[in-house]
């Protein structure tokens, strides 16, 4: 990373790598973050996080990719940390691997500990850090404690004059998530195990050995951005924010983190076809507004009024493609029927493969989600080759369970309309369509690929609207647009 490149520069660089990390940025709010830098004191780099945070960020989730460009564009100093240490005090580049582990429980514990205290690196005398308040001065010193790691492990040659950096080897050397023995050996000696204290404890140091890998990782990218550059280590350290995440491409953790995003988007779905249901539709007269409303024309009734219609739940019925092509998006389209369950009066589920078998059973009100999906994998019915026939299961499930679909009924389909060169029983389909109030069709896939291969998404898409649904975001869009 260029020392030279101005502030300027680096807010340009910064605020394009937020969006290329898919974080929204848009012209008006890169230049509120500059009005902001004309107010803050600059040389307080935490004070610069915050007026950044404050003018770029809009939701709690675009937060960790946001930090991790931050400290990449805004690297904190690291020359000229630690004077010469006395006898007394520890020298990081010579000192035994269990003296380091010993400082680090120390640091992990906050001083807390005498024995572990007494081993604590000491920063230059008069130093700024000095000053500090003590949260803060931990925060800092395990910070300088991890970059002085990983000078000293991180380290591994890559050729003449080449270096790369890594994480896993300071962690290898240092083992800090095997000190919590220790250090409640150490603390708690004489007092009750299992009580307040030990748990308080464990939470401490919990937290400092998430915050000194943190530490870690974020000086290893530092490192390798100052030799390979800013936006190529940029491009592979974030992650693209929760409600930007492929479902294609959605991992377990991943799943499990967008259960929250569910619920919300279910309430949304369902107040959404509500309001198509109430569209154009009038309530009973309400004949006392009428008359009085004829005393301006004579009593003539020309205006009529009419009562608001009451309000009605939808019906739903769910038509989900379960193959392997589409597994991570099945996962998620199941979380989302498990939810949908407690916003319409009737909610009918059904999975396929090559043939149809309905899945409500398994969502029951109050049954364990992941329960719910391992039940449903080894005991429905949707599989009689293993390869996805659309136009079977249209036609399976159109002579078992026509009588699902009705005119207050609302058709959702999820998949992505590869068929493996199989009919598609468009006739069937259209049938189906015809008898519901509305239909929908959310297609995993990117557009650009509908139509490729045994894709018969441009097919299927002139007899119910496509939609492509790759993301919670682009399914926000969606629910949103239904209005």
């Amino acid at each position: 990373m260029p020392d030279r490149m101005s502030l300027v520069d680096r807010h340009i660089g910064f605020v394009h790598a937020l969006r290329e990390a898919g974080v929204p940025v848009s012209v008006a709010e890169g230049l509120d973050a500059a009005h902001a830098l004309r107010v803050i004191e600059l040389a307080d780099r935490e004070s610069l996080r915050a007026a950044y945070a404050a003018t770029l960020v809009k939701k709690p989730a675009y937060r960790p990719g946001f930090d991790v460009l931050f400290d990449l564009w805004f690297p904190a100093a690291t020359t000229g940390m630690y004077a010469p240490r006395s006898d007394e005090a520890m020298n990081p580049e010579t000192a035994t691997v269990e003296e380091l582990r010993d400082h680090l429980a120390g640091l992990l514990t906050g001083g807390t500990d005498p024995e572990l205290e007494r081993r604590t690196f000491r920063p230059e005398s008069g130093s700024s850090r000095d000053q500090r308040g003590p949260s803060e001065r931990d925060h800092s010193a395990l910070r300088e404690f991890a970059q002085a790691m990983v000078e000293r492990f991180g380290r591994q040659p890559a050729g003449p004059g080449r270096q790369n950096w890594f994480s896993y080897s300071v962690m290898r050397a240092l083992s800090p998530e095997t000190l919590m023995a220790r250090i409640l050996r150490n603390i708690l000696a004489g007092q009750e195990r299992g009580g307040l204290a030990e748990k308080t404890v464990r939470q401490q140091v919990g937290t400092g050995i998430r915050r000194f890998e943190e530490a870690v990782a974020t000086d290893v990218r530092r490192r390798i951005a100052e030799d390979s550059g800013i936006e190529r280590i940029a491009r592979s350290a974030v992650r693209p924010p929760l409600d930007q995440i492929d479902f294609l491409r959605v991992t377990k953790a991943d799943l499990a983190r967008l259960r929250r995003e569910v619920y919300p988007l279910a309430r949304r779905l369902a107040a959404r076809l509500t309001i198509k249901h109430r569209k154009g539709r009038r309530g009973r007269l309400d004949f006392r507004r009428t008359m009085r409303a004829s005393l301006q024309t004579g009593g003539v009734p020309l205006t009529t009024h009419f009562r608001p219609p009451r309000p009605h739940k939808p019906e739903l019925v769910i038509l989900c493609d379960t193959s392997d092509s589409v597994s991570s998006f099945a996962h998620f389209t199941l979380l989302l029927t498990y939810a949908l369950r407690e916003q319409f009066t009737k909610v009918r589920a059904f999975g396929f493969v090559d043939t149809v078998d309905e899945i409500t059973r398994f969502f029951v009100p109050g049954a364990d989600v992941v329960e719910a999906m391992t039940r449903l994998a080894n005991e429905a019915d949707m599989v009689r080759f293993g390869r996805t026939n659309y136009g079977h299961s249209l036609a399976r499930f159109a002579e078992r369970y026509g009588d699902a679909i009705g005119s207050k009924t609302s058709l959702l389909i999820l998949g992505d309309a590869r068929s493996n060169y199989q009919p598609p029983a468009l006739d069937v389909l259209r049938s189906l369509v015809s008898r519901s109030r509305h239909a929908y069709w959310l297609n995993p896939e990117p557009r650009r690929q509908w139509d490729t291969g045994d894709s018969v998404a441009g097919e299927y898409g002139t007899v119910v609207p496509m939609y492509e649904c790759r993301n919670v975001a682009q399914l926000t869009a969606f629910i949103e647009n239904l209005a």
